[in-house]
């Protein structure tokens, strides 16, 4: 006898058809899965063999086929389990009068028949109410263990079914029972905010760069020494970015069930991703790799944060792995057999001491050693604060439209600081009102880039396209062309003073770049190539320390 069973796998973050079809024929007893199947799919002859006899069901001694159509992509992971166990039922007429075109199945099963949770259940749910070729109706049924409930459940228009063993689903599909779960008992309350920048005393400069790296979706380097609050900044970064849209939050989710990060957790659109790697991180970690291709923290940063704390720590090759990413938002791992694209749309925040030691000033690597960036004198040579600053390529550097020093915040500041009421409306620096500065800045953005199809930050927009599309005043443009001429800046570096400056026209409500917003931008370029300048109002004397 035949059967066949609609399942699903995922290749990156998508999720495509897969037809399981079983062929229960006499002859010897033989179990044989072909299909391309991986070593775990290979595996599932003898977890399907002992979950079946298990649950009270009968292995008849014939001779047993699995195919995984399509049959030339190559298959992965358990999920298979759960629909070659009721193809086997089914074409051995232990499972009659059943009709299963209208269902998706996908699931592990444990050796006692219960069912346990997969990898990317998450895109299988998108994936059926995407509308499915091989699938007769229009919204099938997605069974799943109650491990992937919770993700799957995201999705609204899943018609999601659970089983938590293999015998209550043979059960449940004899007597006709199977019914959809309600969704909305899956779903939980989304967790309180954590952390605010009222927590952070002093640096107003490295706080308005701050807003301005989250308005614009700019790359940033903070550079100080210990204790300056750089990690505050960054773990900050994410309590003033925009709430993730619902599409956002769906493919910020995919990645996370794709890396086994979802499973058993409660159901709420999730908080902008911060994911802080520790410099030993491989390429491949930090990229994403491996014979069966995973994201890497760049992808599980996708529409969020990637903090490189100690950036000069890590090596360069690891470093310059990122130039591809932050220009084109997604990865390639490219294998023999095929390539696999993740998404990797993030902010990137570094941060850096200024030397090996810690405490050299801004400058210190012309003169040798200088005068304490806090707490003792710096030991440095010259020549070992130039070392450890060549740790950051010039490509990468570049790739950076945010250069800021934080110094270090005298002690006397932190005695006079008072305790505010996050709750306050009149807190001009808590991190609710500044979200909603970068909420109204980005709105201008999404509306002025509606005609490049996507909802595109000033960071993303092709150089082209920004040359011919931003209004910017004579002066400022004057401003400009010296700029450029006496920093040297590359066609790049121009395009990415341009990128800051309409960002800081965004957040000034401004329909054309000024002179002003141009000159705040030019501060945020690398300090070796800024001319010595007393610092405005915009940066403050927070941001050169």
């Amino acid at each position: 006898m035949f059967a066949a069973i609609h399942s699903a796998a995922v290749v990156g973050v998508h999720a495509y058809d897969v037809l399981v079809e079983v062929d229960a024929a006499p002859g010897l007893p033989q179990f044989t899965i072909v299909g391309l199947p991986a070593g775990a799919v290979k595996e599932s002859r003898e977890r399907v063999g002992a979950a079946l006899a298990n649950s009270g069901f009968a292995v008849p001694p014939r001779r047993i086929t699995v195919n995984l159509a399509p049959a030339d992509v190559r298959k992965e992971g358990t999920a298979f389990d759960l629909p070659i166990a009721i193809g086997i039922l089914v074409a051995t007429g232990q499972l009659r009068g059943v009709s299963t075109d209208a269902m998706i199945l996908a699931g592990e099963l444990g050796l006692d028949g219960t069912l346990r949770p997969i990898r990317g259940a998450l895109p299988i749910a998108r994936r059926a109410c995407s509308g499915s070729a091989r699938v007769a109706a229009d919204a099938p049924l997605l069974v799943l263990p109650p491990g992937n409930a919770a993700e799957a459940s995201m999705v609204s228009r899943a018609r999601l079914c659970i089983a938590r063993t293999l015998a209550e689903l043979v059960a449940t599909l004899r007597t006709n029972t199977l019914a959809p779960a309600d969704i909305a008992a899956l779903t939980r309350a989304a967790p309180e905010e954590g952390p605010d920048l009222l927590d952070i005393v002093g640096q107003a400069g490295a706080k308005r760069a701050l807003e301005v790296a989250a308005a614009g979706a700019h790359a940033l380097l903070l550079a100080g020494p210990p204790g300056a609050g750089k990690t505050m900044l960054a773990r900050r970064l994410p309590t003033i970015l925009p709430a993730l849209t619902e599409s956002e939050a769906l493919e910020v989710m995919s990645v996370q069930s794709v890396a086994g990060l979802l499973a058993g957790e409660p159901a709420h659109y999730p908080a902008r991703p911060f994911r802080a790697p520790h410099h030993t991180v491989s390429a491949a970690g930090l990229i994403g790799g491996g014979s069966s291709p995973r994201p890497g923290e760049v992808s599980l940063a996708h529409h969020g944060v990637l903090f490189l704390d100690e950036l000069l720590e890590f090596p360069r090759h690891v470093l310059d792995a990122l130039r591809q990413p932050m220009e084109d938002g997604r990865v390639v791992i490219a294998r023999a057999a095929s390539a696999v694209t993740f998404p990797a749309r993030f902010v990137l925040v570094g941060a850096t001491n200024p030397c090996p030691c810690g405490r050299a000033s801004p400058g210190a690597g012309e003169s040798g050693t200088g005068s304490h960036g806090g707490g003792g004198r710096c030991t440095c040579t010259a020549a070992d604060i130039a070392r450890y600053r060549a740790r950051l390529s010039g490509p990468l550097a570049d790739r950076i439209d945010m250069h800021v020093t934080v110094g270090a915040v005298p002690l006397s500041a932190f005695a006079n600081a008072t305790p505010t009421d996050r709750s306050m409306p009149g807190a001009s620096d808590d991190s609710r009102s500044v979200r909603a500065r970068v909420e109204m800045a980005r709105q201008r953005q999404w509306s002025r880039h509606a005609s490049l199809g996507a909802a595109l930050c000033n960071a993303h927009v092709p150089g082209r396209w920004l040359d011919l599309n931003t209004p910017v005043e004579s002066s400022a443009r004057s401003l400009m062309t010296t700029a450029a001429e006496r920093l040297g800046l590359s066609a790049r570096g121009y395009h990415r003073v341009l990128r800051v400056a309409r960002t800081i026209a965004d957040l000034d409500e401004a329909d054309r770049v000024t002179a002003q917003a141009v000159a705040e931008a030019l501060r945020y370029r690398p300090e070796e190539r800024v001319p010595v300048a007393e610092p405005g109002p915009a940066a403050g004397a927070d941001a050169t320390g």
